[in-house]
């Protein structure tokens, strides 16, 4: 059984300004640990890329540089934590906006190196990948669906470290369509809640939008062409109106709830051998998991495979330090850490083994 080991996490690989304190207690026989938040704090950027529609890498790189060192002492003096009771510093390494990825890192050198603590470099996609662990005390294997701004993906989690790639996207992240729809349909900025939002008073028949995909085999997802028939459907209307784009935004929204259910449902399929019966669990993580629509289609996917669908609360779905914290803590356990001498990285797959997948450049 390994110790109890309290960890610093620092999250910047994009629009969010994050650090936290979290503690991992003992490793228990079936492999789980209990997880405790000592505290996440977090900078949200939202209102310095709001006029531009997307986030800005320049100006979010400089928001990390300005606002990290005092998060990390509030999330210490949150925690009731010194600088003597961490037993390591996490950091996200890579994947995501290189400048912001380097700000991060670079801040948990110099604290390692200060401070003579172990540095471990996480990969922001497991960090994601991992917060079920810490929420629902998860045991391995599971079936994860990783739904954000850059990257869509099928997985199954076997172990820290340990990743099949089921499915990718094969053009645009989900997220990133959300986005670029709520763009097109002037609903503001970030686009998953002003789309969930909009189609709330929608009628998502109203628009015959294509599931790409959907009848085909395996997991792939592609949204770009869905995001095109939007603004082709939104040219069509000339100047559209509330409630046109309410019943586009609804459209939308329904449509790629169902392309999600069912690639997930094949992985489901293509997990069955995997994942024993009774330890199938369906974990949604990444910042599309907060949309209502989608967890309850997954929900019924998840069913009808006897699966359990299993949704971190929202402030662990967007990023945040205390996932870094924690997927650190669980490689500290087994023993990893990092020198020095890392580097930042803009892309990093979970499943390096998995094929690239055709136009999926950077989203592997």
């Amino acid at each position: 059984m390994t110790r109890t080991l309290t960890i610093l996490g620092i999250e910047t690989s994009c629009d969010e300004t994050a650090a936290a304190v979290v503690r991992r207690h003992a490793t228990e026989e079936d492999g789980t640990a209990r997880g405790e938040i000592l505290s996440n704090a977090v900078f949200s950027q939202i209102e310095a890329h709001k006029r531009f529609g997307g986030v800005v890498p320049e100006i979010a790189a400089r928001a990390h540089v300005e606002h990290l060192d005092g998060l990390i002492a509030r999330a210490l003096r949150e925690a009731d934590t010194h600088w003597s009771e961490l037993d390591g510093i996490a950091a996200t390494a890579g994947p995501g906006l290189i400048g912001g990825v380097i700000v991060g890192l670079m801040t948990a050198k110099g604290i390692a190196a200060a401070r003579n603590l172990p540095l471990i470099g996480v990969n922001h996609l497991e960090g994601h990948a991992l917060t079920a662990r810490l929420t629902d005390h998860l045991p391995f294997p599971y079936l994860l669906l990783l739904v954000s701004g850059g990257h869509s993906q099928l997985l199954i989690v076997k172990g820290v470290g340990d990743y099949q790639r089921l499915g990718t996207t094969i053009d645009d992240a989900v997220g990133e369509a959300f986005d670029k729809v709520a763009k097109l349909l002037d609903l503001g900025f970030p686009g998953g809640p002003a789309v969930e939002a909009a189609a709330k008073s929608g009628h998502a028949t109203r628009f015959a939008l294509p599931r790409p995909l959907i009848n085909r085999p395996g997991c792939d997802f592609s949204f770009s062409g869905l995001k095109t028939a939007v603004r082709q459907a939104s040219e069509a209307l000339g100047e559209a109106g509330d409630q046109d784009k309410a019943d586009l935004a609804a459209s939308f929204q329904a449509a790629v709830a169902d392309v999600l259910s069912a690639r997930t449902e094949n992985a489901m399929a293509l997990a069955d051998d995997i994942i024993p019966q009774g330890m199938r669990r369906l974990v949604v993580a990444g910042g599309v998991a907060a949309n209502m629509m989608l967890r309850d289609h997954l929900t019924i996917s998840a069913h009808a495979f006897g699966y359990e669908l299993v949704v971190p609360p929202q402030k662990l779905c967007t990023d945040n330090g205390a996932m870094v914290a924690w997927a650190g803590a669980e490689r500290l356990a087994l023993g990893l850490s990092d020198g020095l001498e890392i580097s930042p990285r803009a892309r990093w797959p979970l499943d390096p083994d998995a094929a690239p997948a055709r136009g999926a450049v950077g989203k592997a």
